[in-house]
């Protein structure tokens, strides 16, 4: 009986269960934010791209 006690009154467990779900948490969290950054940066890029080629084709015409 008292193993059962002393097995129920051991927090060490329960605190490392915590860490890992906090660590989980801000996992999610980086992720998310890291997608949105992504899509952001995609959108930069394709914007810049798109101005380029405008200016490269009116470049070419010109000639």
């Amino acid at each position: 009986m008292k193993l059962f006690r002393d097995l129920l009154a051991n927090e060490d467990g329960a605190t490392a269960i915590e860490y890992g779900l906090i660590a989980a948490l801000i996992a999610v969290a980086a992720i998310t934010a890291m997608g949105s950054l992504g899509n952001s940066l995609t959108n930069t890029f394709n914007t810049v791209s798109g101005k380029m080629n405008n200016a490269n084709t009116a470049a070419a015409n010109k000639n």
